[in-house]
């Protein structure tokens, strides 16, 4: 089942994506009236940009590969889900921007696009589909010019040792074999009527550096944070606006960090 895990996790992401384009989270009504879907946390690393190239790393339907292209840059977006692309290019066609969207599993980009990037951008929940954290930093060194960087934003892999309740560590917080579950509904919206196999990996920040690292990228910028911009886990208390934490834990255990990686 492991060996099958892209066509287990294409049928997830097509079958939630359904879902997440109808869904309060990700707000599409809001969105299209202008409404920016980007972080204050990514933001900040992304800085100015006008005029620069951006690859999008599973992008999902699009929402922040379009908000790049608001902020001027020149975006090309990457999922495997095929209804997630569609939607992509859906909005992307009703806003009347130029992104370009590609349905594409992330190891098997360099075969379809021949391009380089200033900056590949990739963020939140994304890794963790991914088995070979080597792989995934070979393709980000490949894509970009040099002197070109990585803008990476990811939850804390502390998060993903906790069960769903966060009232005990059920994980390895480095990596191990594949982890196999089945969900009702989406983080999303947990009242969807969906039931969703997946197979995933944790990653440990260790794992993820020196992945980076020898790749060649030179890592600027390692940041972690006490929060999450997302209330998609349960049992959330909203400290300041847009600032989530695990209640019961409080300020105590880090939800996100980031990593600026520099092509040198």
């Amino acid at each position: 089942m492991e060996e099958d895990y892209i066509t287990i996790n294409k049928k997830l992401w097509n079958e939630r994506t359904v879902h997440h384009v109808k869904s309060d989270f990700y707000d599409v009504e809001s969105f299209l009236k202008g409404k920016s879907v980007l972080n204050q946390i990514e933001l900040d690393l992304l800085e100015d940009l006008n005029e620069k190239s951006v690859l999008h790393l599973q992008c999902h339907f699009g929402q922040d590969s379009l908000c790049l292209a608001r902020m001027g840059a020149q975006v090309t977006g990457v999922d495997f889900s095929e209804v997630a692309i569609e939607k992509a290019k859906e909005l992307n066609h009703q806003l009347n921007l130029h992104a370009r969207f590609i349905c594409s599993d992330i190891y098997e980009l360099p075969d379809l696009l021949s391009e380089k990037f200033d900056i590949v951008y990739t963020s939140y929940g994304v890794i963790g589909w991914l088995p070979d954290m080597d792989r995934w930093a070979n393709v980000i060194q490949h894509f970009l010019k040099p002197g070109g960087k990585l803008v990476f934003v990811e939850f804390h892999p502390v998060v993903w040792m906790f069960d769903n309740d966060f009232t005990k560590v059920s994980y390895s917080y480095f990596k191990d074999s594949a982890i196999i579950e089945s969900e009702s509904g989406t983080y999303a919206d947990k009242t969807a009527p969906i039931v969703t196999q997946s197979i995933s990996w944790n990653h440990s920040l260790s794992e993820v550096m020196q992945a980076l690292l020898k790749s060649g990228l030179r890592i600027n910028l390692f940041k972690e944070y006490n929060y999450s911009p997302y209330n998609c886990f349960s049992h959330t208390s909203e400290i300041e606006p847009g600032k989530f934490i695990i209640k019961h834990f409080g300020n105590l255990t880090p939800m996100v960090y980031s990593v600026i990686a520099e092509k040198i």
